[in-house]
């Protein structure tokens, strides 16, 4: 199965480990992921205003290119991602008026979006297409001992119209840990905020948000956390340095992508999960628990 593919920018540089373990575990699973030529930044965020049509251009650019490769849907990664064109393409369907101004600002000859492109993020593509009885079949190292704790953040599961899963209480994940092996630890801040972008402007606060989340794993036991977005990434991994920094009684925690626990699970290369691109090595609690030699 071939499906266009929307990486966006930041899988492309920091959270290559993201990418290259996502499409190396898609392979094994009979899917390939096609690239989207000549994407852009789908614009990060998406933005709020309503009245903000210029906003709406980045996103609605990339999937207008999927349709010109022919495609019907587009594939996403990043929850960063995922969120704005969801939301993108859901406003535009929505407003056949802003689509008309989108299209016009575009200025495309001979081309134009018609808001017919789903969005899809690879944990839907896991679910919904492959489904979890097929992905234990290919579970050749079962993560048996591996405590798991999943980490929505905000932009999987909100809004309700871009939501892949329960607002409250996403299960996606969860699922997919259990069948790859793993002792899965329902972890009560699995959506909470982790600071997202004050991490330039506040380091501070996300250095607190992640303390929180990283102790309150450790206090229900968790080895480490899983999740699927690169700037969650980011501030739960790198901004532990910070914390050991500020809070002398801080231990760290591996904080790895879902689609790199797959990678292990199907007895793939290690060099494909890049463990290289971690600030907290994933390595040592993965050869405790017998995951690794």
């Amino acid at each position: 199965m071939k499906i266009p593919y929307y990486p966006g920018c930041t899988l492309k540089n920091t959270a290559k480990n993201f990418e290259v373990s996502s499409i190396e575990t898609a392979r094994v699973l009979g899917v390939e992921f096609e690239e989207s030529p000549r994407w852009n930044c789908c614009g990060s965020v998406y933005g709020m205003a309503r009245d903000n049509i210029m906003h709406q251009i980045g996103p609605v650019r990339n999937l207008l290119r999927v349709r010109e490769m022919g495609g019907h849907e587009v594939v996403t990664l990043c929850s960063m991602c995922y969120n704005t064109l969801k939301r993108a393409n859901n406003f535009v369907r929505k407003n056949k008026d802003k689509l008309e101004v989108v299209n016009a600002i575009m200025y495309l000859e001979n081309t134009t979006y018609d808001g017919s492109i789903e969005v899809l993020h690879y944990l839907e593509i896991l679910r919904d297409r492959i489904g979890f009885d097929e992905i234990e079949k290919h579970v050749k190292k079962p993560l048996k001992g591996l405590r798991v704790g999943a980490y929505y953040g905000c932009l999987l599961v909100r809004p309700l119209d871009a939501a892949l899963d329960d607002p409250e209480e996403p299960g996606v994940m969860e699922k997919l840990f259990e069948v790859l092996g793993a002792e899965v630890v329902d972890f009560p801040l699995k959506t909470e905020c982790c600071g997202s972008y004050q991490t330039v402007s506040e380091k501070d606060i996300v250095t607190e948000r992640t303390r929180k989340i990283i102790d309150t794993a450790r206090d229900m036991g968790i080895d480490v956390i899983a999740l699927s977005c690169p700037l969650c990434h980011f501030n739960l991994d790198r901004r532990q340095k910070n914390a050991l920094e500020k809070y002398i009684d801080f231990k760290t925690m591996p904080v790895l992508y879902f689609s790199q626990l797959m990678a292990l699970a199907f007895d793939l290369p290690l060099d494909v999960n890049l463990f290289d691109k971690h600030y907290v090595d994933p390595l040592p609690v993965l050869k405790v628990r017998g995951i690794i030699e």
